[in-house]
């Protein structure tokens, strides 16, 4: 049983059903070819430039200071490795699954099952977090024209009682809240993110109706947020205080790690570029350009943005900011510029949803070509040429948790289920067997790392050489305490493990340079994500791993 759980998807039937059109793999498979390099390079811009700019970058400024554009420029590095990998699988895998279809060929069944279990984690459940953002979002912009909804229909149920709880304790007053003022039905408040559900419903059905009709929404909208962004930074510029950039690391690098979470959770979006694989006309050639494309512009983006707005107020004053863009222009009595950065933030966030609904389906697709879910799944419309059963679901498990669900207490494991994901795209590159001369469009550089990966090990245990006496030095309290910082001793001492042992097999095998540091990098940043969430994320998989037993180990093609 053992070896079954790792069969393999073997690359070579994959790349000759593409070439003949079969309905697993690139062709005739109903879906429309219709996506080229500027279309993915903007869907990328439009999963990455969202709900992070508007909204997270100003929590991750409070906590690190203007230094805080080391964490975007680390993230996307990082993303950067992962994104050359993820280039080298489209250029050799051309088809839809994203990372998932390429653990089948690399690591086999079980891993594969294991990535799109936490694929869902990123695109279905994470995008509950940014319909949420946008349901704030949406309605700051109906209380700037005098339009205001019912509090009880415009958030959640936790986030009402945390706000009647905390305005209790301060005396304020209460009549206005939400928990206040919702109507009871039995013994139920009833609260909901009305908004929230609204706009998942929305852009489902325009994801539903055609992959033509989602470009043009993502373009147009890309266009939009981009535009506004360039505008508050032409106006921002004249208004920076170089004195707010002193201190610039005033929480040191810790500060600036502490929103790993927050920025990473912004970036995730570029690979679902990979899960158009099938709509492409050239997948081989456009989609290593438009990732690479997509993460330099978000990056440079990120980078200048922080700087101006830190440069505007000072850091100190982000904290608890949800709208950080639209509060400096508020700061500085230009109000109605500060409304159009809500109304584009609306935009932006919208263009998230759209690209995490498109992605999505297309995984479940995959997933159920080679048996693992339902043949339904797979079941391509006649009209509009999209996985519209898919997309239906994905739609149903998106909207109904966003009416209830607190948004907080996704983000850091979507952010696991990514990284998790990119460091066996990473390791799987490792494994694939050299191509034919002239087969692929894009060659992933080959750089030895059996010196550079021992020689940078060494500067990093040099550099954290605090951390490092710290976490073994509680290593036996960290395995018996209830305190959080105990257990990220134990999380930074499996991460030293595993590095060694990386590094070992990097020396011994020449392996290349790029996935190694793509991998390394990964899983550095997962450890810096709080522990509760990984307690509820092995949870996740193990309910994950009981449906593959269940069904999709005896319902696979490769057990016939």
């Amino acid at each position: 049983m053992s070896k079954s759980l790792f069969r393999k998807k073997p690359l070579a039937a994959i790349l000759k059903d593409a070439q003949e059109g079969a309905s697993d793999a690139h062709g005739a498979s109903g879906l429309r070819k219709v996506l080229n390099v500027r279309d993915l390079t903007l869907m990328g811009v439009a999963a990455v430039i969202g709900a992070g700019i508007f909204s997270t970058i100003g929590q991750a400024a409070y906590n690190g200071g203007p230094g805080v554009i080391f964490l975007f420029v680390l993230t996307a590095i990082t993303c950067g490795f992962t994104a050359l990998c993820y280039a080298e699988f489209a250029s050799r895998v051309p088809v839809a699954g994203s990372a998932y279809t390429y653990s089948y060929v690399t690591f086999g069944e079980l891993a594969a099952w294991i990535i799109g279990w936490a694929l869902i984690l990123e695109y279905s459940i994470g995008n509950i977090v940014v319909a949420i953002s946008w349901s704030s979002y949406f309605n700051n912009v109906l209380e700037g024209m005098n339009i205001h909804l019912p509090a009880w229909l415009t958030t959640d149920y936790d986030t009402a009682k945390a706000a009647y709880q905390a305005a209790v304790n301060n005396n304020a007053a209460v009549d206005t809240l939400a928990f206040t003022t919702a109507p009871i039905l039995g013994s139920w408040k009833v609260i909901m993110n009305i908004p929230a559900f609204l706009i998942v419903v929305l852009i489902t059905i325009v994801a539903y109706i055609g992959i033509r009709e989602s470009k043009r929404s993502a373009n147009f909208m890309v266009g939009l947020k981009i535009v506004v962004l360039l505008v508050v930074i032409l106006i921002g510029v004249f208004y920076i205080n170089t004195d707010n950039w002193t201190p610039f690391m005033p929480n040191k690098f810790e500060g600036v790690l502490k929103g790993v979470s927050s920025v990473f959770f912004a970036y995730i979006g570029f690979d679902a570029i990979s899960t158009t694989a099938e709509e492409s006309a050239n997948p081989q050639r456009d989609m290593p350009r438009a990732m690479i494309y997509s993460l330099i512009i978000c990056t440079v983006i990120y980078v200048v943005v922080t700087l101006v707005i830190t440069g505007m107020v000072n850091y100190a004053e982000f904290n608890h900011v949800s709208d950080p863009l639209a509060y400096v222009f508020d700061k500085l009595n230009m109000e109605k510029i500060g409304y159009v950065i809500s109304i584009s933030a609306v935009v932006a966030a919208t263009s998230v949803i759209l690209v995490f609904q498109i992605g999505q389906p297309r995984i479940w697709m995959s997933m159920s070509r080679d048996g693992l879910l339902p043949k339904r799944f797979a079941k391509v419309h006649p009209k509009f040429h999209t996985p519209g059963f898919s997309t239906v679901v994905t739609g149903f498990i998106v909207a109904i948790p966003s009416l209830f669900v607190e948004s907080g207490i996704v983000t850091d494991l979507t952010s696991i289920g990514t990284l998790f994901a990119f460091v066996l795209v990473c390791g799987g590159v490792l494994l694939l067997p050299k191509a034919e001369p002239g087969t692929k469009k894009f060659n992933l550089p080959y750089i030895n790392g059996r010196f550079i990966i021992p020689a940078l090990l060494v500067l990093f245990c040099f550099f954290f050489k605090g951390k490092t006496a710290d976490a073994f030095a509680n290593m036996q309290a960290a395995f018996v305490s209830v305190d959080n910082l105990q257990h990220e001793y134990i999380l930074y001492l499996i991460f030293l493990l595993l590095a060694v042992a990386i590094t070992l097999v990097t020396i011994v095998k020449k392996l290349s340079l790029i996935p190694v540091l793509g991998m390394l990098c990964c899983l550095y940043l997962m450890i810096e994500i709080p522990v509760k969430s990984w307690v509820v994320f092995f949870c996740w998989m193990a309910g994950g791993l009981l449906v593959y037993f269940l069904y999709g180990y005896w319902k696979s093609k490769l057990a016939k």
